[in-house]
């Protein structure tokens, strides 16, 4: 496990980088988040920013046996899950991104579920997914529209920014999705 706690001015520097896919054929879900955090960016790893409650839900939810560091992030992989992003690019907020990225960045998500198939599509973030899917009306969960014959679900984004959602909340959301695969 990594512990690497970078600098103010690495996050600041990292505004506009990439965090790399964690993605193979035929997973059996594919997390996407909004978009990834600078800290992220700079760490080079998927959710790693303090306070995230991803690998805590991910573990909560039963999808993982054991919690894992954000420094783990590549062992999503062996139990069939993987990571991407609607949007690459780092940003301090999801809300610094503007309705035309989300959009494209639907467009290029579509091309990787095309090329990898995944049975199930996670969006972590409902607004999100309501912009860039252009679906104004979605709730979470289930959604009746598939992406290329895969299953599409939206759950809470676990950020610590969320303030609507606690970590048992997101547990219970989460473990729908689980218990529906």
């Amino acid at each position: 496990m990594t512990s690497y706690k970078p600098t103010k001015a690495e996050i600041q520097a990292a505004v506009g980088k990439t965090v790399p896919d964690i993605i193979a054929p035929d997973l059996r879900v594919l997390f996407c988040g909004i978009n990834p955090s600078l800290y992220s960016a700079v760490v080079q790893h998927h959710f790693a920013r303090p306070g995230n409650r991803f690998w805590k839900t991910l573990y909560a939810a039963g999808f993982t046996d054991r919690l894992l560091h954000p420094s783990e992030d590549q062992q999503l992989l062996t139990f069939g899950y993987g990571l991407t992003n609607i949007v690459d690019r780092a940003t301090a907020r999801a809300d610094e991104l503007d309705a035309e990225e989300l959009v494209i960045g639907h467009q290029q998500l579509a091309a990787k579920v095309m090329r990898d198939r995944p049975k199930c599509l996670a969006i972590l973030g409902i607004s999100a997914y309501r912009t860039a899917f252009k679906r104004p009306k979605a709730t979470l969960g289930r959604q009746p529209e598939i992406l290329h014959d895969t299953l599409i679900w939206v759950l809470p984004n676990p950020s610590g920014l969320n303030a609507h959602y606690q970590l048992d909340d997101l547990k219970q959301v989460y473990q729908e999705l689980k218990d529906t695969i």
